[in-house]
């Protein structure tokens, strides 16, 4: 009859261990911790923290950027940093990683209404996508990121803000309006960077950041990133830094090697038909185009739409929202072309860019190598093309001196006071779009109707 007797409750004792059924129903819905060694490499190497070392390796950064290598160590360090490096070097990764790593140390949250650490960038879209960059490499830890820019709701950044955060990443405009409002303070703050400080000089932000740095706590640690340093920068750099470590991994106003650059001869009139003629020789291939004024960018846009291209446009004049669709819809590839002004020649990570055509030369030497930035990224090659007018020499001069190299000829005559001994065509024989160092003038896309003329 001892099988027919009624099953007795177990009640073990601490040294008992339970039955399997019972292990399983206390861990039922939760992931059992993985048993994989950490991820190592040099990330790790460098005092990286192990969560954000894993999302690394997981999105592929296995080997740092020269100036990774180099800033990292005094980033973890506790030091000042001034970096100085091309667009498309990895500068996002190179103060990101670390100051994320001691923002985890400290095992603290942030204040209401206060930022443990600021990120501060010139524009809308490279405040946008440092935030998707420090989203991704925070992942599965406490930290939490906010982006704030213009265009956007202040009424809704307000109301996340009040319950404080982490990383602030803001454009200079957006965070005074915010800060007008009480919505956030600075005085907890203890990490600083400027991201592309040297555009923000250029497009007027002086003195919101010497405002900025006046509601900073004097105890913090500043970092600086910028591609150029102009004389201005001097003096941010005296504001801003303490002792601060001086990386430098490219000479100023040097593009990246693996840039193809030419120069194209035209007059303003047969711009729209040469950039035709060369946009169709690479379909499928993601171009960007950079145009001087918005206006301008809007009509060539439409103008390559009617001869049956995928373009759109960004600029100062489109919403938050327009500017966002255009990017989303250009990464994905729904659209091949991109006209900007320079509001996108700063920070824009999209490695699938091959090609970026200077459909009008920029005022500011400096900008011709953020624009042409745009290409060669994550170790690709990359082709750039600058449209030349007859007007636009002294441009040309000028973006060449900063650089401290011509750009050879591709195409086009070349104007009576530029000797051509200057160029020397005919050692670019061979290269794609040279057409064997022969120089001749554009011709108009088939795609175009006889009656249409071609403008700029």
């Amino acid at each position: 009859m001892e099988q027919n007797r009624p099953r007795r409750q177990f009640r073990g004792n601490k040294n008992t261990p339970r039955p399997a059924r019972h292990h399983a129903a206390a861990n039922e819905g939760r992931r059992a911790p993985s048993r994989d060694p950490l991820p190592t490499g040099p990330f790790a190497e460098m005092g990286i923290d192990p969560r954000i070392n894993a999302n690394i390796v997981a999105m592929g950064l296995n080997q740092p950027t020269p100036i990774q290598d180099q800033a990292i160590p005094a980033v973890v360090e506790g030091r000042d940093v001034l970096g100085l490096a091309q667009t498309g070097t990895g500068k996002t990764a190179a103060f990101g990683l670390p100051m994320l790593t001691r923002l985890i140390k400290h095992g603290r949250k942030p204040d209401p209404k206060t930022c443990r650490a600021l990120i501060l960038a010139p524009t809308r879209e490279l405040a946008t996508q440092i935030a998707q960059n420090i989203d991704a490499y925070a992942e599965g830890t406490p930290i939490r990121s906010f982006r704030v820019v213009g265009g956007a709701s202040i009424n809704v950044q307000t109301e996340r803000l009040s319950r404080g955060v982490d990383v602030l990443i803001a454009t200079p405009g957006r965070l005074i309006d915010l800060i007008e409002r009480r919505a956030i303070s600075l005085e907890a703050t203890t990490y600083l960077v400027l991201d592309e400080a040297d555009q923000m000089l250029d497009i007027g932000f002086i003195h919101t950041l010497r405002r900025i740095a006046k509601m900073l706590p004097p105890q913090r640690q500043t970092l600086l990133f910028s591609a150029t340093m102009p004389k201005l920068m001097s003096e941010l750099a005296a504001t801003y830094l303490k002792d601060p470590v001086r990386v430098a991994v490219n000479p100023p106003g040097k593009a990246a090697e693996k840039i193809e650059q030419g120069v194209h001869f035209v007059t303003q009139g047969d711009k729209a038909a040469l950039l035709a003629e060369y946009l169709s020789k690479h379909p499928g291939e993601l171009a960007m185009v950079f145009g001087r004024t918005k206006h301008g960018s809007d009509k060539l846009a439409k103008l390559l739409d009617k001869w049956g291209f995928k373009v759109a446009a960004i600029h100062g004049n489109k919403s938050q929202g327009q500017r966002e669709r255009a990017l989303q819809a250009f990464r994905k590839g729904e659209t091949q072309i991109l006209v900007a002004t320079d509001v996108a020649a700063r920070g824009l990570d999209i490695p699938e860019v091959a090609h970026v055509y200077n459909y009008d030369l920029p005022n500011v030497p400096e900008n011709y190598v953020h624009r042409i930035g745009r290409t060669a990224r994550a170790g690709r090659d990359g082709r750039a093309v600058a449209f030349c007018a007859p007007a636009e020499v002294g441009e040309l001069r000028a973006i060449e001196k900063a650089m401290k190299s011509a750009i050879p000829v591709i195409g086009g005559e070349v104007p009576a006071n530029i000797p051509r001994a200057e160029r020397n065509p005919s050692r670019n024989r061979g290269r794609p779009g040279n057409n064997g160092g022969q120089q001749r003038p554009a011709r108009r896309p088939s795609r175009q109707p006889k009656s249409q003329k071609a403008k700029g």
